[in-house]
């Protein structure tokens, strides 16, 4: 249990970096979950900004959870914090492809710009490196 706790913790503080920045160097306009909110809500990704950014941030909290679970069932060990922030990145490359190829290209059906690719990409693999860090200092161990 506490394994969860503390990938729901460490989700959130990932989450609220990446959206910052996010924020600091995107074009201002609403996250790609908005438009995943719009499209089942019959409306525009702005009119949803602040839904997606709420369902953005349960996605990062969850997907913590997610990591917190699942190293360790692979017979990985997340106490180094080398090895955590290494697994972390990897994690946050996986986030990245998923969702530029499933969540924009298949269930949005979105086609990016390389700028809008670049910063997801970017904030994806922030969000590894910190939600890996995380779990090395053992701030929940």
């Amino acid at each position: 249990m506490a394994s969860i706790i503390a990938g729901l913790a460490g989700g959130l503080v990932a989450t609220i970096v990446m959206t910052i920045l996010m924020m600091v160097i995107g074009d201002g306009g609403p996250p790609p979950t908005a438009a995943l909110v719009a499209k089942f809500a019959d409306g525009t990704p702005e009119d949803y900004e602040m839904p997606g950014m709420i369902l953005h941030l349960i996605y990062g909290v969850l997907a913590g959870a997610v990591f917190a679970v699942g190293v360790p069932l692979m017979g990985l060990n997340l106490e180094s914090i080398a090895v955590a922030v290494g697994l972390g990145l990897v994690y946050g490359i996986i986030l990245m492809i998923g969702g530029m190829v499933f969540w924009m290209r298949m269930v949005i059906g979105m086609e990016p710009d390389r700028d809008t690719m670049t910063m997801f990409g970017t904030v994806h693999v922030v969000y590894g490196i910190v939600l890996g860090a995380f779990f090395g200092t053992g701030i929940l161990a």
